[in-house]
């Protein structure tokens, strides 16, 4: 077995929300409840894919003690939409592609992005 990783080495986490035409006021509502009740960076609108992202959506980056608070009402609260959390370290493929959890669908991301950074 592999040495067990340090989540020491965690500085933040994103919560990327998803989101269609269809979706788009959903999204605003839930980012503007965020906003009010959570310790949080709030990410542009993304209207477009970018990065890994197959969709539309925008992040939300908050510090490793307010993961306990924020996770928890996502996932009671996320009003259909769905939403990638993942840990920022220094290796962003697999914070995406395997430390990451899922809230609602999971989307196929395009990871070739990031591997392609990782080389």
């Amino acid at each position: 077995m592999p040495d067990a990783i340090d989540p020491a080495i965690i500085s933040c986490y994103h919560a990327h929300i998803y989101y269609d035409d269809a979706s788009r006021d959903i999204a605003a509502h839930l980012r503007e409840t965020i906003e009010r009740n959570f310790k949080v960076e709030m990410g542009r609108w993304r209207d477009k894919p970018v990065g890994p992202h197959p969709q539309s959506m925008y992040q939300v980056k908050f510090n490793p003690d307010e993961f306990a608070k924020i996770v928890p009402w996502l996932m009671l609260n996320r009003a259909g939409l769905n939403i990638l959390v993942h840990p920022e370290t220094t290796d962003a493929y697999t914070d995406h592609a395997t430390n990451a959890l899922w809230l609602g669908k999971k989307l196929k991301l395009r990871l070739e992005v990031l591997r392609s950074n990782k080389e």
